[in-house]
């Protein structure tokens, strides 16, 4: 039987100008977890979280994860919540982060970023109202919804909520891995709200991440920066060997130019192939977001695949060289290049570092130069890939349907969220990825906003889902 939710909807409505005040005020605090200046403001914000949350009920512990790694600042702490323990009801795990990237009105924002600025067209611009201040306040406003309509919380829910992921996670893999067992052991499922629709029409679930291999080549040669006009035509530059053995890794049209690293991808299945063809996505869309066409390929399957399901590798920066405005004749004496492959099913991290290394230095000795050369990864994170077809997905396709009124798109990613990995792997169970907002809301950029009728009916969904997920059969 379906949920009877119209009581719950109708609350949520009822209250949403409450709601959007929750968010106006966690939006408020400038929780940048990358600002050591801001690390009060990112504790602060923890804080403000626990305290929501032992309103509402909730048995909330503010756990210490000690030093930032390298550093003696304290990390903030993970909000741990749980909300219900009926042991008849199932047990659902729940993550966000309460962290923020850095804002500044100079940048370009149109509005003060840590000043919710609601327009007459619904939009809510704020830093953090979609990533990820806006998500997580969905659950804590679901349970608020169902105690002042009198409805009985579907599940017990557990909650994991931090303040670094914006600047590494840091710590968080190893509380998790050590609670997987314990304070996670009776989670049934996992659902992360941490992403974003594919379009601005339609909802998805997302089963699907690439993960991120991140790399850097190091090449040095003279001992000091030298003045072009002193030393150009007499020493072997590194700048010149760097651009030649970066040129090497990937093509115009983003082919990776690597041995072993097309061979390890995983086949398309029929299946899979027919997953591309009904999503709602046009290339229209694409050159809107790019701001202009200049897209390797012309149809949507084609694009799609490459941005979900093939891996991708992009130079990202020069670590050393002179990069600000104007003409400066400097040779540097060491430079970095930087770059990373997002990776895919079934690529492994150790042969494609191993891949990558053999590339690199093979790329170096055709040089023949008398500098030299080092290269090395700076992180890895695997890839992800869920099925679809659980009965936590069909739980949250139901609810889909019953708040938008259309059947979800079921898509993958091009990004890389490591900590889904990190809980299915702990806990054993099945992740889903729920989005509250849309393609548009530009999370990270400047202007980032969240869509009041995302974030009214993103609560719904987040009610919703727990109530379907409460019945589905576990099959």
């Amino acid at each position: 039987m379906a949920p009877q939710l119209d009581g719950y909807f109708k609350q949520v409505d009822d209250m949403s100008n409450h709601f959007i005040e929750r968010l106006r005020q966690a939006v408020a605090i400038p929780s940048v977890s990358s600002e050591a200046l801001r690390r009060p403001d990112v504790v602060r914000m923890g804080h403000f979280l626990a305290d929501e949350l032992t309103k509402l009920g909730a048995t909330v512990e503010l756990r210490p994860l000690g030093k930032q790694h390298g550093t003696n600042l304290d990390l903030p702490p993970v909000v741990l919540a749980r909300y219900g323990s009926d042991k008849k009801k199932r047990t659902i795990l729940v993550y966000g982060h309460y962290d923020v990237q850095p804002a500044e009105k100079e940048d370009g924002w149109n509005t003060e970023p840590f000043d919710l600025t609601v327009l007459d067209d619904g939009r809510m611009f704020g830093r953090g109202s979609t990533d990820d201040k806006g998500p997580v306040l969905g659950w804590l406003n679901a349970i608020e919804a169902h105690q002042k309509a009198g409805i009985d919380f579907p599940v017990n829910l557990l909650m994991c909520f931090e303040g670094m992921e914006e600047y590494g996670s840091d710590g968080l893999e190893d509380l998790i891995n050590e609670e997987g067992k314990k304070y996670f052991a009776d989670a049934d499922a996992v659902c992360i709200s941490d992403n974003y629709w594919l379009g601005t029409e339609k909802p998805c679930l997302t089963y699907g991440l690439r993960g991120c291999n991140y790399y850097s080549v190091e090449i040095s040669g003279p001992g000091a920066d030298l003045h072009s006009g002193v030393f150009g035509g007499t020493a072997q530059e590194p700048m010149t060997d760097l651009v030649r053995v970066l040129a090497s890794l990937v093509d115009t049209d983003g082919k990776i130019q690597i041995k072993g690293i097309a061979e390890q991808v995983a086949p398309v299945t029929k299946e899979e192939e027919g997953l591309y063809d009904g999503i709602a996505f046009t290339m229209d869309t694409l050159h809107e977001a790019l701001g202009s066409k200049t897209t390797i390929f012309e149809d949507k399957k084609s694009t799609l695949m490459a941005r979900w399901r093939y891996p991708s590798l992009s130079v990202h920066g020069v670590e050393g060289a002179f990069s600000a405005p104007g003409a400066k004749t400097v040779i540097p004496a060491k430079v970095i290049g930087k770059f990373s492959i997002r990776t895919v099913p079934n690529m492994e991290i150790e042969k494609t570092h191993q891949c990558v290394y053999k590339h690199v230095q093979e790329a170096f000795d055709k040089l023949n130069s008398k500098n030299t050369m080092k290269v090395y990864e700076q992180h890895s994170g695997k890839w992800w890939v869920a099925s679809p077809h659980h009965w936590n997905f069909a739980a949250a396709s139901k609810a889909t349907q019953r708040v938008w009124g259309v059947q979800p798109d079921f898509t993958r990613e091009g990004g890389s969220i490591p900590v889904t990995i990190t809980f299915e792997e702990a806990t054993g169970k099945n992740v889903l990825l729920l989005p509250m907002g849309s393609s548009t809301d530009g999370a990270h950029s400047i202007n980032e906003k969240l869509d009041k009728k995302n974030y009214i009916e993103g609560i719904k969904l987040l009610g919703a889902y727990l109530h379907y997920v409460a019945e589905e059969p576990m099959v």
